[in-house]
């Protein structure tokens, strides 16, 4: 069997042929800030603690041009030990823990047909410790930090089971995680961005006057400065790009939810219809043999007339004298 480029593991199995053909999708901004190693490594060294200098000890495997799981994989790399996914919402998921376990089983399984590793043998198999983080600037969260835990969606709730997967959701909303900001600038300078367009969207501006006017505040106070002056243009199509693709998302729901009201009335009303017909034919039935009995008629003979079954008559027959 020939070996797997190492670097190339998580590109191959079942699952990558499965989703290498999606439709693509341009980069979100926080992927683009955080797309150059030196900007990740700061990154990862702010959330833990460490001084990694080299930028070779860290390997991008972010999965490019493709949706995991109808989401944008933003930011997944391997450096150490350990495998590291990070990505950024702006919405409310409580499903984040459950993606990320199946993220991190289909990466374990790219890693492991690269070193044809055999996990029937009697040697443990050595894996990288996955860590997830999510990088939170929508509404409704007022902590710094929260932890899921996929185990809180079993019904036995939160530590049954024997399977678990946590997600850190770290609120980077403007004024928060103050000490992470400090020690990462590039992260610093996307939430203030981030929140130059919100507020000014509060103060009644249209969403592309809102994301022009914070591009332009921005530039003056210096922050992205050099991604928005060289960067203008395409920073505010990936903005709006975003934007549009979740406005076309929500209308092909709420389209898709009025059509299925209008199909669920359609088929109500046919099944009324038919419902009606069925006890119409039921009641002339009955009428009939009710008149064939006050002739006289027994009920063999009756069951031969309306080429039915004796034992349908007589059910009729039962019914009609109780």
């Amino acid at each position: 069997m020939v070996k797997r480029n190492k670097r190339n593991w998580f590109r191959h199995g079942s699952w990558w042929k499965r989703l290498r053909n999606n439709r693509k999708y341009r980069d979100v901004l926080f992927r683009h800030l955080f797309r150059e190693k030196k900007d990740l490594l700061e990154l990862y060294n702010a959330l833990n603690g460490s001084t990694y200098q080299n930028l070779e000890e860290l390997e991008v495997i972010t999965m490019e041009d493709v949706i995991f799981m109808k989401m944008k994989n933003d930011l997944s790399f391997m450096i150490g030990n350990t495998l590291n996914l990070y990505e950024h919402q702006s919405t409310w998921n409580a499903n984040m823990p459950l993606r990320g376990m199946l993220y991190f089983a289909q990466q374990f399984e790219g890693l492991l047909a690269s070193r044809e590793d055999d996990i029937y043998g009697t040697k443990r198999v050595e894996l990288p410790t996955p860590v997830y983080i999510v990088f939170y600037n929508g509404a409704g969260m007022q902590t710094d930090n929260l932890l899921l835990y996929l185990s809180d969606a079993f019904p036995t709730g939160r530590g049954s089971g024997c399977l678990e997967c946590t997600c850190e959701v770290l609120n980077i909303n403007r004024g928060y995680n103050r000490a992470l900001m400090e020690k990462c600038h590039r992260l610093w300078e996307y939430s203030e961005f981030s929140s130059e367009i919100e507020e000014n969207i509060k103060k009644g501006m249209r969403r592309e006057e809102a994301v022009h006017t914070a591009i332009d505040t921005c530039i003056e106070k210096g922050i992205l400065r050099d991604i928005l002056v060289k960067q203008k243009a395409e920073v505010l199509h990936m903005i709006l790009t975003e934007y549009d693709e979740k406005k076309h998302f929500r209308t092909l729901f709420r389209e898709g939810k009025e059509e299925g009201i209008k199909e669920g009335m359609e088929k109500g009303i046919e099944k009324g219809i038919e419902i009606g017909l069925t006890r119409g034919r039921e009641e002339n039935r009955r009428e009939l043999v009710r008149k064939k009995l006050a002739k006289g008629k027994p009920v063999p003979a009756i069951a031969e007339e309306l080429e039915e079954d004796v034992s349908v008559i007589e059910e009729i027959v039962n019914d009609l004298n109780a």
